[in-house]
């Protein structure tokens, strides 16, 4: 199918980015049109495997320096005045066109790479740059089979101690993005002498053990897989930061992750929107256009009305952090959950708009396929990664009644 108009040139007025934003926007979508676009649907329905991991868009990015949007010049970056919301901008204009690029995006600038902000000086010349030009994938492994929302330090079953001058980790960490092909993972560990840690592990380090990728609902671009650590001896210079820390780090980078998640939210709803017009407004219906019927009208002026609140609300949160805010709540939850829910909401009224077109993977009859059964798939996990909506939620209560009274 054809690539539809961009509804949000004509509908959205951003008078929030400033100059350099607007042209991160334009200067990413135009990669992803050129770049993602093309190969969308097929990391939209292969497989899970390190084979097809899309190593040809990842090193896209590199050569292109999208990877070096998010940070300072003096890391290698591009130095932006307002590097978090040009990030955020990013993961909607990736997400536009692949949620699984966008997740590898995440997880490889946000979650790892920005976490490595807070390591030495020494680990962040060696790994954020690498990080930065694309020689190797970073991953970040907090989830555990029966940890994932709760990371406290009851939960938490990734054990470590100090060996002299390294750390000995011992443990099992699952759904793990990029771990497949990353080359080092920042790991969650608890010790019984320096509380709350985060590691950064070598993926090629002795006792070292990445699974089989998951096979998935929708991401499938995206890899996920088990990674088991088997008395794996890491130098105590791997630490991220000071010994206890480890929780407080996680969190903070969860915390930026949402944000983000909430703009690839805009960017698959917008999707799904520009293709659900043009649809509506070329099937005819009963001797007239689709998008003649009334209920048609208004159901997609509220969307409309809800992508317009969900951009606002990721760009308001990454802009009161690039302003010097120590936490951008409510907001950042509220983009979150807000930007997630539409997405969903979005697709499922895409497929309906669409009928059994829409509910296709492949038509047999044509080979034709449309987007809003990909991102019916997609968007499921982004209400769960990175801070379940629920969480969110609960973050936004505790805005409003205060610790006392949620807990």
């Amino acid at each position: 199918m054809s690539q539809p108009e961009r509804l949000s040139d004509t509908l959205y007025h951003d008078l929030i980015s400033p100059p350099e934003i607007q042209a991160i926007r334009e200067e990413v979508r135009a990669f992803a049109d050129e770049f993602i676009a093309p190969r969308a649907y097929e990391i939209a329905h292969n497989d899970e495997s390190v084979e097809n991991f899309p190593r040809d868009i990842f090193d896209r990015m590199a050569e292109k320096g999208l990877f070096q949007i998010p940070y300072s010049a003096a890391d290698g970056g591009r130095g932006l005045a307002h590097p978090i919301l040009a990030t955020a901008v990013t993961c909607e204009e990736l997400a536009y066109h692949s949620n699984s690029i966008a997740a590898i995006f995440d997880v490889h600038c946000i979650l790892a790479g920005k976490t490595l902000e807070y390591a030495s000086p020494e680990l962040r010349k060696t790994y954020l740059s690498k990080v930065i030009n694309g020689e190797t994938v970073g991953a970040f492994a907090t989830t555990e089979p029966a940890a994932s929302t709760d990371l406290s330090a009851r939960s938490v079953r990734t054990m470590t101690y100090r060996d002299g001058d390294h750390y000995v980790i011992h443990g099992h960490k699952r759904w793990i993005t990029n771990s497949p092909v990353a080359g080092f993972i920042l790991v969650l560990c608890k010790s019984e002498t320096d509380g709350m840690v985060l590691l950064l592990v070598d993926t090629d380090s002795e006792g070292v053990t990445v699974g089989t990728p998951d096979l998935k609902l929708g991401n499938r671009g995206q890899l996920t897989a088990d990674v088991h650590f088997d008395q794996v001896r890491v130098p105590v210079t791997h630490r991220v930061g000071n010994a206890g820390d480890g929780l407080k780090r996680a969190l903070s980078a969860l915390a930026l992750g949402r944000i983000g998640i909430g703009a690839t939210g805009v960017g698959m709803a917008q999707v799904v929107f520009d293709h659900s017009v043009q649809h509506l407004k070329t099937r005819e219906a009963f001797g007239q256009k689709i998008g003649a019927f009334q209920h048609w009208q208004f159901l997609m002026a509220g969307r409309a009305t809800q992508i317009e609140n969900a951009r606002n609300l990721y760009l308001k949160a990454a802009l009161r952090l690039d302003l010097g805010a120590k936490q951008a709540e409510p907001e950042a939850g509220m983009a979150k959950f807000y930007g997630t829910e539409l997405a969903g909401d979005m697709a499922r009224d895409g497929i309906q708009i669409f009928g059994g077109y829409g509910y296709m993977r492949t038509l047999s009859a044509d080979g034709s396929h449309y987007k809003v059964e990909e991102v019916y798939r997609d968007y499921k996990i982004t209400e769960i990664y990175e801070g379940t909506n629920e969480i969110q939620r609960m973050i936004v209560a505790r805005q409003i009644f205060g610790k006392e009274i949620t807990g």
